[in-house]
């Protein structure tokens, strides 16, 4: 009897409804964008964004959780759409237990879930067990009745989960037979084979042990569960499908992609290839972006660009000549709406994204093409089949080519590349960059493990400009102390703290902890992942102690002004939806006190008239005096209130909102944690700075506010008040004056001019009444010391035209450098005098170079002490010529 068919979309809604009936909390998938984890550029499973409730750091909202989540791996990007189980982007169906259920369980639930809600033929799942694993094994045996040669025991390679030290176990698997048409016909085919018969769909995870890393493994107290399932291999066990390209969804997506192309699925394996890596790379693009990742050159922006570029050009394989990616984003998100519908809300700006990358791209596309045939064709003139690295390499720096594309192009031709070499230029650009940095004085503080407990340090700097608190531990001279003195500087954490710690773009708190008469000079303020807070600075007299209960003050000045910077930032990105559209997305800040640095995204330059707006705009709600008010909501209640969340960050259970105005007034309701005026018409003035593009799609403007503002403001006045002392007249006046004053002494120039021509034409008339006689030609030789060259040339232009045997070499000193201007009259060329020839000579005598034209010339020297001697060679040049 065939089992039921589920969709994609259905399946994931019957794993988290399954799983919440057994008690555990489901979760929304989590960003893409790793949280506080350098280990990761991507998530890549369902348990990465757990790893702290897995170890402990942090505490799990319920110790039984379930999710859906997203992924990306592009560990095997070479064999996308080549094989039917590689995909870049993929869900990952998880339960977990924190130390909650184990083994008797967690195989049952699995067990459960996937014979009896989804439907699969028990006879077609076998288990497998880590060979030691006795425990699984009974399990499957004695409490499921599992035959035991339908149990498969592996060894460590493929059934013990351990990356290094750390938490690791036995991994039973459960592998589902598709049947005989997708096996290799081998008679010894089984669970475990290379072939696409068995396909493994679901993974418990034990973790059980502790690994020192020296190979000894000590049982762990608290155990825990993590299970993985990969949603779309379950949808082709449930309907039937060859790969991950035939489900539902997927196929939705490649249906779309043919009809753009003219491409038909199955037409043949090279087409086929092509429509899967465009429907792979466009579903992982699409859910990135939604994410917060923007196409760049670096981390897990270049592996986006990537993605969209080597889409891209199977495009082109498929004969598009143009962007059609960014069309096939609303499949995307129709197909994904359910579950992500966050995906529909951003379709516009992921368009955007999409869209102005694959332009990009193309532009670069056709040159880089040409370079990469002209470079395939002379290491093919040398029988070459490895493809030079240093060439890959100008190919990536300079037309934007990823290594993987090349690569491809090259194993259509029967090539590789030197991937050493490249890799080898890659290190050394990041050396230079790295240089480059550090030349601009980037420092980081290096962390000291301080002894303490999770235990975050309470901030109470919303109301409090002073507080009391206790030394918890003292930093100095790169080692834990139990006291600082006068002139050393260092670190101090406090239990309780009124200063704000460099968080999301605000910069921190100056101020003093005092105890006394010894006081600690703080310049900044760091937090680490526990939540303590890390006061840096300079103890200026006296001794603080660990345990000294301390009086901690805020410089208020400074404070202020950062709230005041803070404040209008809401302002601006409110602003900025209004103008230019809902597409515009926070991508980094600064603020500072009385300024403030605001990144977004936004595809092309910013006109003077929207920029005018958008200051218009700020400056209004500044002056309404709208209240600024903050409250601790739930995260999903917030976002039903609609405030802004900044893109792609992740937020706990509650979260703090501030917002500007009320009702029909309210404008701006934004996600933040930063300190904020309790009135917009404190912000005082709003002046935008600057405006310009610092990335592909990214926008930067910068502005001030407060004093800094009416600081600028009453500097442009006082130049104001100069200027028209200066043209005798009044400030309300001064661009009529300006303007007239222009005039005038544009007339006066032209006047100038005009005397100059006159004076330069009589001189050349003078010239030419004391020119010498050399065979029937008149020769002028002639120096003018400052005269420009349109002066020389006005005067050449006389002599040639006025006397047709005229032979001139004009010449002006000036600054060390010497011009020389040659003119021959008809007469004198139609004797085979030329004045190209002569101005170089003339040149090359002082020791520079020149040409032109028969009948004019120019040229120009270095020596001015061969001046005299460059034009006493004329005659002897005409001379020569008259032979």
């Amino acid at each position: 009897m065939a089992h039921p068919v589920y969709g994609l979309n259905e399946l994931r809604e019957k794993f988290l409804s399954y799983f919440e009936s057994k008690g555990h909390l489901r979760l929304p998938s989590f960003s893409l964008i790793p949280h506080n984890d350098a280990s990761l550029l991507l998530i890549n499973s369902g348990m990465a964004p757990m790893k702290t409730w897995f170890t402990r750091e942090e505490e799990p909202p319920r110790n039984r959780v379930c999710t859906c989540q997203k992924c990306i791996r592009t560990g095997d990007i070479e064999n996308i759409g080549k094989t039917a189980r590689h995909g870049t982007y993929f869900e990952m169906l998880g339960n977990f237990s924190f130390g909650d259920y184990f083994k008797k369980e967690a195989i049952p639930m699995s067990w459960e879930f996937l014979t009896e809600v989804a439907g699969l033929e028990a006879d077609r799942l076998y288990p497998s067990i880590y060979e030691e694993d006795e425990e699984a094994f009974e399990i499957w045996n004695k409490d499921m009745n599992i035959p035991a040669e339908r149990i498969f025991r592996f060894g460590k390679a493929d059934n013990f989960w351990e990356h290094g030290p750390g938490p690791c176990g036995p991994c039973s698997e459960i592998y589902y037979d598709r049947g005989e048409k997708y096996g290799c016909g081998r008679p010894e085919c089984t669970v475990g084979c290379d072939c696409d018969r068995y396909i493994e769909i679901w993974n418990n995870v034990f973790s059980q042990f502790v690994n020192d890393g020296e190979g000894h493994y000590e049982e762990m107290t608290n155990k825990n569960i993590d299970t993985g399932m990969g949603l779309e291999r379950l949808a082709v066990a449930s309907q039937g499908v060859a790969s991950l390209f035939d489900v539902d969804t997927v196929m939705h997506i490649t249906n779309h992609v043919s009809k753009i192309t003219g491409a038909h699925y199955e037409e043949s394996a090279k087409t086929d290839v092509s429509l899967r890596v465009i429907t792979d790379h466009i579903r992982s693009s699409v859910m990135m972006i939604c994410d917060g990742v923007l196409p760049s050159n670096e981390g897990r922006g270049y592996v986006l660009r990537r993605l969209l570029r080597r889409a891209a050009r199977h495009g082109k394989l498929l004969g598009v000549d143009g962007p059609f990616l960014y069309k096939v984003v609303a499949t995307v998100a129709e197909v994904n709406k359910a579950a992500y519908p966050d995906v529909a809300e951003k379709e516009a700006y992921i368009t955007k994204v999409v869209r102005t990358e694959e332009e990009n791209f193309l532009k670069t596309l056709d040159a880089g093409m040409k370079i990469y045939t002209e470079m395939l064709a002379a290491h093919k003139e040398e029988s070459k089949t490895l493809f030079s690295g240093a060439d890959a390499f100008k190919l990536y720096d300079t037309y934007g080519f990823p290594l993987d594309l090349t690569a491809e192009m090259l194993e259509e031709e029967g090539m590789q590349v030197d991937e050493a070499e490249f890799r080898e230029l890659m290190e050394q650009q990041r050396v230079r960059a790295r240089k480059a940095r550090e030349a601009l004085g980037d420092v980081a503080w290096a962390g000291i493990d301080l002894g303490l407990d999770a235990t975050p340090t309470l901030f109470t700097g919303y109301d409090h400009n002073q507080d009391s608190g206790t030394v918890l531990a003292i930093v100095a001279e790169d080692e834990l102390r139990d006291a600082i003195v006068k002139g050393a500087e260092g670190v101090l954490v406090l239990d309780k703290t009124p200063f704000y710690a460099e968080m999301g773009g605000q910069v921190t708190d100056h101020g003093t902890i005092s105890l006394g008469g010894a006081v600690f000079a703080v310049q900044n303020v760091q937090k680490d992942k526990a939540g303590k807070f890390l006061h840096h600075g300079v103890m200026e007299s006296g001794e603080l102690k660990k345990g000294d209960t301390v009086t901690s003050v805020i410089d208020v000045e400074r404070r202020q002004a950062v709230r005041r910077a803070h404040s209008a930032t809401h302002l601006l990105d409110a602003a900025l939806k209004k103008v230019l559209g809902d597409h515009v997305h926070q991508a980094g800040s600064l603020v500072e006190p009385d300024r403030l640095r605001f990144d977004f995204t936004h595809f092309s330059a910013i006109t003077a008239e929207e920029l005018s707006q958008i200051q218009r705009l700020v400056n209004d709600e500044i002056l309404a005096g709208l209240p600024v008010g903050t409250q601790e909501l739930p995260v999903e209640e917030a976002k039903k209130l609609g405030a802004v969340a900044l893109f792609g960050e992740k937020y706990g259970k509650t979260v703090r909102v501030v917002s500007m105005g009320e009702g029909e007034e309210l404008a701006s309701m934004e996600f933040c944690g930063g300190t904020h005026l309790d009135n917009t018409a404190k912000v005082g003035p709003f002046r935008i700075r600057s405006e310009a593009g610092i990335a592909s799609g990214v926008r930067r403007i910068e502005a001030t506010v407060g004093k800094a503002s009416l600081e600028t403001m009453n500097r442009n006045q006082e130049l104001l008040f100069r200027a028209a002392e200066l043209l005798k007249t009044s400030p309300a006046d001064l661009a009529d004056r300006a303007e007239q004053v222009m005039l005038e002494m544009r007339e006066l120039r032209r006047e100038v001019e005009r005397y100059q021509a006159q004076a330069s034409l009589g001189d050349a008339q003078q010239f030419l009444m004391s020119a010498k006689a050399v065979g029937g030609l008149k020769i002028v030789t002639h120096s003018r010391p400052g005269t420009d060259a349109n002066a020389l040339r006005q005067m050449g232009d006389f002599l040639r035209d006025k006397e047709p045997g005229v032979v001139a070499v004009l010449a002006s000193a000036a600054e060390e450098k010497i011009t020389f201007l040659a003119v021959c009259g008809k007469e004198a060329v139609a004797k085979g005098i030329k004045a190209g020839e002569l101005v170089k000579l003339v040149s090359g005598i002082a020791g520079g170079s020149g040409g032109g034209k028969p009948d004019s010339a120019m040229g120009g020297g270095k020596d001015l002490l061969k001046l005299d001697d460059a034009l006493a060679a004329v005659d002897d040049f005409v001379a020569e010529r008259l032979k």
